[in-house]
């Protein structure tokens, strides 16, 4: 596991340098190079993961500009002492959230997510936690990954099934479902337990 995740920092390390030299170079052979640097990452983690060369370049060479970590946010919404938690196709349940849009802010983009994927209108009213998601979360990913936990407060709305999720329910920390543990593990929801029960806590970050 070990030998395979230095593996796949190299080729992270390779596109992301890559990327940036692209962004700045202006000599046409000096690009050439630096777009070969770029296919030769994609080719690595094409080897390493099994996925077709041209999907990892999909996922993984399609921006400019200096590589900066996604951001993807997931809130804590709670009912007594229960929390919410909606339910995916596949039958695993997480917090409502997900990818930050370019043209959102986290909060407001925190809101849009529990809009679409639970039904409700809520307030963002604190960040829980800011974490390095390969530090919590598997399978790691190619990129790098800042997760944003957020309290949110009810303030209307009711679930409706949509493409993304096909119920929702409030769960207390000792009756959690399968959980779809690539956004969300049982010890960050434990977290957000935390957080919500104290009234002096301090944003954690990695």
């Amino acid at each position: 596991m070990q030998k395979e995740q230095k593996w796949l920092d190299w080729a992270v390390e390779l596109q992301s340098l890559a990327q940036s030299a692209l962004y700045y170079c202006k000599d046409k052979f000096d690009i050439e190079r630096f777009e070969r640097i770029r296919e030769i990452s994609a080719e690595m983690l094409s080897e390493a993961s099994g996925l077709p060369t041209e999907k990892v370049k999909e996922i993984f060479c399609n921006e400019v500009g200096f590589q900066t970590p996604k951001l993807d946010c997931r809130a804590a919404i709670f009912k007594g002492d229960k929390i919410l938690l909606v339910q995916e196709n596949n039958k695993t349940w997480s917090l409502p959230g997900g990818w930050v849009d370019v043209d959102q802010s986290v909060k407001q983009n925190t809101i849009k997510e529990v809009k679409e994927e639970a039904g409700l209108d809520v307030t963002a009213d604190r960040v829980i936690a800011v974490q390095d998601r390969e530090k919590h979360n598997l399978p790691i990913y190619a990129y790098k990954v800042c997760k944003i936990f957020v309290q949110c407060s009810v303030i209307g709305g009711a679930f409706q099934e949509n493409i993304e999720t096909i119920q929702s329910r409030y769960f207390s920390l000792d009756e959690l479902p399968p959980l779809a543990e690539e956004k969300n593990t049982k010890e960050q929801i434990e977290m957000c337990f935390q957080a919500y029960r104290s009234k002096d806590w301090e944003t954690m970050f990695d």
